[in-house]
Order: structure tokens, then C-alpha cells, then sequence
């Protein structure tokens, strides 16, 4: 299996950082380091106790021991927007494909086309090598709209999680081709679900 990220050599690039701003923010991922499992875990507590509380599911510990339970640093990236952290995103390694995980922005910069920018790299680089990608998202997630519209389907669902996966895009001779989607993110209702890949967390709460 690959033990490589496929976020490894993403270049910097750039979002309009406001609506009507027009202002243009600088974006680039690094790679995650140990010590930083305890700024991520107090994001996604941050960002996925909204959609938590209303299904009942949000318990102050466990939200954040779920994260440093599967924190994978080889896998992850820190998003940073002008120089300061923004987010983080996990994309690991599975026997069918890659798993989307753990894809949170910290809630002041959602909804300005960062997590379409960080997304929709992310989505060139694994249809470049033909690759699948699942995740999953909170029922009643507004996140589902949005993968949805970049290519993700319905594989599965309970009435915690939405199951998705993302078959790489091809042109018509079948080869992998590049191309442009976008995102946000979030988790699974606490939910490790064992499914092809084993055990994983899922994603809901970054527009």
C-alpha cells in the first residue's frame, strides 16, 4: 500500500478572502507535526459541535478524543490563509482508493472558496492517478450538497452518516484526467464505521 500523502508537493495558491472583498488570500498546506494534534482537536470540536448538538451526539471529550485517536501526521496537512492556520485535512491511504478525513477551516474563514481551493487540488491529484475517494458527512450537513455537486454519490447511510465516494474523473478513452471541484467538511457523528477500509472518521463542517 502507499504510504506516501497525497498532499505531499501541493503548491501555494490563492482565494478571494471576502465576499465583495476582493481581496485576494494567500493559501498553502503544510505538512502536520505531532505537536500539532491539540490545535486540530479543539477545531473540529469548534466546527462539528453545531451539527453534533442538533443530532445529539456532542460530548466535550470525546469530540476531541476521536481526533487524537486517528491523528495520522503522515497523512494530514495544516491549511495556513496569510500566513496563519486555517484548517487542516487528512487524506490517507486505503486498499481501494484514498479516505477524505478530518477536513475542518476554522469557522471565520468558511464560506470565502477556501475549502473549494484546498478541495478541488486535493481532487486533481488523486484523479490524476485514477484513484476513488470516500468520506462521510453528517446527516442534515449542508456539506453533502456540495460534494454532491463535485462528484461524490451516495454509497451508504444511517441516521448519523452519509457515506459518499468519488470515482476519479475520465475522459473518454478512460484515462484519468485533472479537473476542478470543490468543498467542504467536518465528521461522523463520532463515527468510526467499519466499511472496505476498516475503521475511519468522515468529514461535514467547512463550507
Amino acid at each position: 500500500m502507499d504510504t506516501g500523502t497525497e498532499l505531499d508537493g501541493i503548491r501555494p495558491g490563492q482565494v478571494v478572502s471576502g465576499s465583495g472583498s476582493g481581496r485576494v488570500a494567500q493559501w498553502a498546506l503544510r505538512s502536520a507535526e505531532a505537536t500539532d494534534i491539540e490545535v486540530l482537536a479543539e477545531l473540529r470540536a469548534t466546527v462539528m459541535r453545531p451539527d453534533l448538538e442538533r443530532l445529539g451526539r456532542f460530548d466535550e471529550h470525546r469530540v476531541r478524543q476521536r481526533l487524537r485517536d486517528s491523528f495520522s501526521p503522515q497523512h494530514t496537512s495544516v491549511i495556513v490563509a496569510d500566513g496563519a492556520f486555517a484548517g487542516c485535512v487528512t487524506l490517507r491511504p486505503a486498499e481501494d482508493g484514498r479516505w477524505l478525513e478530518h477536513f475542518y477551516l476554522a469557522p471565520d474563514l468558511q464560506g470565502r472558496g477556501l475549502g473549494s481551493a484546498v478541495l478541488r487540488t486535493l481532487l486533481d491529484r488523486t484523479d490524476a492517478t485514477g484513484v476513488l475517494v470516500r468520506l462521510n458527512v453528517l446527516q442534515g450537513s449542508p456539506a453533502r450538497r456540495l460534494y454532491e455537486r463535485h462528484g461524490f454519490t451516495v454509497e451508504d447511510q444511517d441516521p448519523i452518516d452519509v457515506h459518499m465516494v468519488r470515482r476519479p474523473a475520465s475522459n473518454p478513452s478512460g484515462r484519468p484526467v485533472q479537473r476542478t471541484l470543490g468543498v467542504c467538511s467536518g465528521d461522523d457523528g463520532y463515527g468510526q464505521r467499519k466499511g472496505r477500509s476498516g475503521e475511519h472518521h468522515g468529514v461535514s463542517g467547512v463550507l
